[in-house]
């Protein structure tokens, strides 16, 4: 059987938080013990197109922009949503039509689509992804900045909160 040692700083955080909470009367939101929605971002639906195509590939590619979509909550993977993308890249800008495309998510709610190589606008490289499917769940919009402009993937996650 597992040893369970208990210091002075675990003791003192575990009940001292307990102490607290119990003093103050504040009762956590309940959707502190699951995972919270993901906020839509300032800039994020900056040149979107309502109903951008489902596309294998946007351009010539080299980039790679992937990530997953989760309920708020229970963190259930959500099969068959729709992600668009788009961003200023080497091959056109964020406000051009051919710029812009839309991938599904798969079983396991993971999305890929291939894109050209985003390039920095207004000093930073970014992209734009928007969940914006069905009155399920409410519409997000994010502009992830990259950390380098030679980074050639960006990997971004929506956790989607019910209408």
């Amino acid at each position: 059987m597992p040893r369970i040692e208990t210091t002075r700083r675990t003791l003192l955080a575990t009940t001292g938080a307990a102490l607290m909470t119990a003093a103050s009367g504040l009762v956590l939101p309940a959707r502190a013990a699951g995972l919270a929605p993901t906020p839509t971002m300032r800039g994020g639906a900056n040149n979107y197109r309502p109903g951008a195509p489902i596309v294998d590939r946007i351009g010539g590619g080299g980039f790679w922009m992937t990530g997953t979509v989760r309920r708020a909550g229970d963190g259930a993977p959500l099969p068959n949503r729709r992600v668009q993308i788009w961003a200023h890249t080497t091959e056109g800008h964020e406000r051009d039509a051919h710029s812009h495309g839309a991938t599904l998510t798969d079983a396991n709610g993971a999305f890929r689509l291939e894109m050209p190589q985003i390039v920095p606008a207004f000093g930073q490289p970014h992209g734009h992804l928007a969940y914006d499917d069905d009155a399920e769940f409410k519409t997000v919009f994010l502009r992830p900045i990259m950390p380098s402009a030679s980074d050639t993937r960006l990997a971004v996650d929506f956790v989607l909160e019910p209408v």
